[in-house]
């Protein structure tokens, strides 16, 4: 390749994402809608026959029961569910799905309004004054006197020909203004709406205290009571001292283990069974989960005591042919477990399950050392949110008061962790999340240039030469591949933030999950966004390398390719968000991770425990989803006013209506989700938010001065220190009345309660929050201290003899 050549490709590099090719956009689009068509009219066939998954949450959770059934045609289950109001949304839901829908609706207001400017005044604007270049023709010709005054001549007709980059300030101004407003309006309704939402609650966990720091002189349940109702703000009801249970834990997952196998030892001795297929699931039949306690019909005693099933104690129809021979265990022992030998795999299980409830009853009974850590339950929510709010001690980080997890969401095993380690677990990953930010940057840069037609000629010249040859191929490789292999990355690197937030020793899965939203952004914003926009790393990598080498000692020439680097990488992001809106949420719609997962786990399932667990209804992780959500919003924001922009606008707001009807189905009908944040996550939407508004000013300031409209780029200064200004007293103002329950809130809910009068007292249950509902008779108790010990779930033949049939059974 000539110099000619690589001249011309690092010019087709950037050139390939000025604005959209119609073709891209027309092959982008083809391959979105077909993908999302097909996806979409499957769901609607399959709903109604797989409710089982596809109506989980509604089916099985008692909270979800108030909503409405949605008719099994095949298109009219799409109104009702547009028709379910913000109400039903937080009572069968909660807040945090309540929030997390209302920034889909905080975006669908904004971008109608800026979609509506784009048309109207923005996309004619651009239309009629085309962009001029000062020509560098001639510089090398002319004195440094004459060069001089032919650019102040030429810079004085681009001043004037310019007047049309007002329209760049006018518009920073004006989307700043009415972001800023959105925020705060929709901010003071949620407000509104928590604080009237946790006001009219009396759930344990707004009872209750997490109290760290706790001195050795007060770690016993006693002292600690003493030590709150000295403070005289109210009455302690219990206290849950936390203590290292990492003995009877360990012991806990060892009997789970063995529990499993003695399971699938029973399966294997019974032999695989016809079960009747219900035709509502999966092609499998769906067991009953294990209850809580076991019960035989043979066996009076239901506690802890009693003992495992053995032969003796069957009906005879547990009979066994004696051709079936029984499941044998091979057992390591001698020296360096370089010896074993055979035994029977049910008796050697029933025995090691006999040991381990044995160990277990008597760790229950032990005093084990107290940790710093405790959960105090006050008689009132006023009392708790008193000691919450307040300072409890002089001493720095000593007996400090938070907000408590639900008991469901509390990480027992991360109870026991001592501050230094669970420090050292934050840094530790902190630092590798660095690592991996700089290998994701490295990964990303040469996937980013070799997918581009110039570049892949240096690597591969046959393939480059074909792809000239086929325009429609060529399109494919350089604008749907890199779209594909950034969508297979943001899918992928979740999980191992999620996996690495996991490990961080946090008390409660609600602050994982913020912690897995804020990893998760971090890397789609800055490796995605920041390295492919800023760096200008989404096409032509090498020709720009190529391009820089010749022109270093022009600090304009490389100042001016990095900033052209946004308004080039419009098609490459519209394509991404169209794919995203389109295509890959009818997907989500399908669940289409839980249907490709299922044969791979039917393989691997055995027992009927394996069974009921391959059928529970997927989980909704928020930490998954908010953090790309967030970034197109940000990449929409940014385009907002720049040329083309309307086409990034219309993509964006396609995907947050088609995301918002989405995920509310996904939230009250299909998916679980447990974490009990109360829709803390909001503040974080709404920080990033103004992240990104910074982001768009800098960007418009950066093009007037591109186009050296210096005067207007200065007067975007005072916009981008208001904007911090008011993020400082956004955070100051509002995040408080996300964190706490206001006492006047407390105080206004306990009047309407009293006003209500005795008759509604009878009906109270049905008027629960979902939180009340969920904590009804919870209590915050270590679960391998009160758990039962439950027997193996294994095939009842003495409910198949009397129905005809095969059942399962506890």
């Amino acid at each position: 390749m000539d110099d000619d050549d690589k001249k011309k490709c690092g010019e087709q590099g950037w050139e390939q994402w000025a604005g959209l090719n119609p073709r891209d956009l027309r092959i982008q689009i083809y391959l979105s809608l077909a993908l999302g068509i097909s996806a979409f009219l499957l769901f609607c066939y399959l709903r109604p026959r797989w409710k089982g998954l596809y109506s989980a949450r509604k089916k099985q959770n008692n909270q979800a029961t108030a909503l409405p059934e949605l008719p099994d045609s095949f298109f009219g289950w799409i109104l009702p569910l547009w028709r379910i109001t913000d109400e039903q949304v937080l009572k069968s839901a909660g807040l945090d799905a309540y929030v997390y829908l209302a920034f889909f609706k905080l975006a669908i207001k904004f971008f109608l309004v800026a979609l509506f400017f784009a048309l109207a005044v923005i996309k004619p604007v651009h239309d009629t004054h085309k962009d001029v270049k000062i020509p560098e023709d001639g510089r090398k010709k002319h004195d440094k006197r004459e060069d001089l005054s032919m650019l102040v001549a030429m810079a004085s007709d681009y001043e004037s020909y310019t007047d049309y980059l007002w329209m760049y300030l006018v518009f920073a101004y004006f989307f700043t203004a009415f972001l800023l407003y959105l925020i705060v309006s929709e901010t003071r309704k949620i407000i509104e709406v928590r604080q009237k939402y946790l006001g009219s609650q009396k759930t344990i966990t707004d009872r209750t205290i997490r109290l760290s720091g706790i001195p050795l002189e007060l770690r016993s349940e006693t002292k600690i009571k003493e030590f709150i109702e000295d403070l005289e703000i109210g009455t302690v009801e219990s206290v849950t001292l936390c203590r290292n249970w990492k003995e009877l834990d360990e012991r806990v997952v060892e009997r789970q283990t063995v529990l499993r196998k003695l399971e699938e030892a029973w399966t294997v001795y019974l032999g695989n069974r016809r079960v009747e297929r219900s035709l509502e699931t999966l092609p499998l039949v769906q067991p009953r989960p294990p209850a809580p306690e076991v019960h035989h019909d043979d066996d009076e005693h239901g506690d802890e005591s009693s003992q495992l099933l053995n032969d003796t104690d069957r009906d005879p129809d547990y009979a066994i042919p004696y051709s079936r021979p029984r499941p044998m265990a091979k057992i390591w022992f001698g020296r360096f477990k370089m010896r074993f030998r055979n035994v029977d795999a049910i008796n050697y299980y029933e025995e090691k399950l006999r040991r381990l409830d044995d160990d277990i009853k008597a760790l229950r009974q032990k005093e084990f050392e107290p940790t710093p850590l405790a959960f105090v339950t006050m008689d009132s929510v006023p009392s708790a949110q008193m000691a919450i709010q307040a300072v409890l001690d002089p001493s720095p980080l000593q007996l400090l008061a938070n907000n408590s997890p639900a008991p469901p969401d509390v990480v027992w095993t991360n109870t026991y962790l001592s501050r230094g380690k669970r420090m050292l677990r934050a840094w530790s990953i902190t630092v590798l999340i660095g690592l991996l930010t700089v290998f994701w940057t490295a990964l990303l840069v040469p996937i980013a240039g070799a997918l581009n037609t110039c570049a892949i000629h240096e690597v591969f010249p046959g393939l480059a030469d074909v792809l000239k040859d086929h325009p429609v191929l060529q399109s494919l490789v350089n604008t749907q591949l890199p779209t594909l292999a950034v969508t297979l990355l943001n899918v992928l690197v979740p999980f191992l933030y999620d996996w690495l937030a996991n490990q961080q020793g946090m008390i409660s899965q609600g602050d994982v999950e913020l912690s897995v939203i804020s990893k998760n952004f971090f890397f789609t914003f800055f490796n995605f966004f920041f390295v492919f926009t800023i760096l200008g790393t989404g096409s032509g990598f090498i020709a720009l390398l190529e391009s820089f080498k010749e022109k270093l000692r022009d600090a304009s020439v490389i100042a001016n390719t990095l900033a052209k680097s946004l308004a080039k990488l419009l098609g490459f992001y519209t394509n991404f968000i169209i794919l995203q809106g389109f295509g890959l949420f009818p997907l989500r719609l399908l669940e289409f991770g839980a249907l490709s997962l299922y044969p791979i786990n039917l393989i691997g399932a055995k027992t009927p425990r394996d069974y009921a667990e391959l059928v529970q209804p997927p989980v909704f992780s928020y930490g998954f989803f908010l953090p790309q959500t967030i970034l197109i919003f940000i990449i929409c924001l940014v385009y907002s006013v720049l040329r083309d922009s309307w086409q990034v606008l219309l993509s964006g707001l396609a995907y947050f209506m088609i995301g918002h009807f989405v995920h509310k189905y996904q939230l009250l009908y299909a998916m679980e989700h447990r974490q009990h944040s109360t829709g803390r996550g909001w503040t974080m939407m709404c920080d990033r938010v103004i992240v990104g508004l910074v982001l768009f000013q800098l960007t418009l300031a950066g093009q007037l001065a591109l186009k050296t409209a210096f005067k207007r780029a200065v007067l975007i200064a005072p916009l981008a220190a208001g904007t911090l200004w008011f993020a400082y007293v956004y955070g100051r103002t509002y995040r408080p009345l996300m964190k706490f329950i206001a006492l006047r809130s407390l105080k206004q809910a306990e009047h309407s309660d009293l006003g209500r009068g005795v008759q509604e007292e009878a009906s109270s249950e049905g008027q629960q929050t979902l939180d009340e509902a969920r904590e009804k008779e919870m209590r915050f108790a270590h679960p391998s201290l009160v758990m039962s010990l439950d027997d193996v779930w294994i095939v009842d033949k003495r409910a198949r003899s009397q129905n005809g049939s095969a059942a399962y059974s506890d």
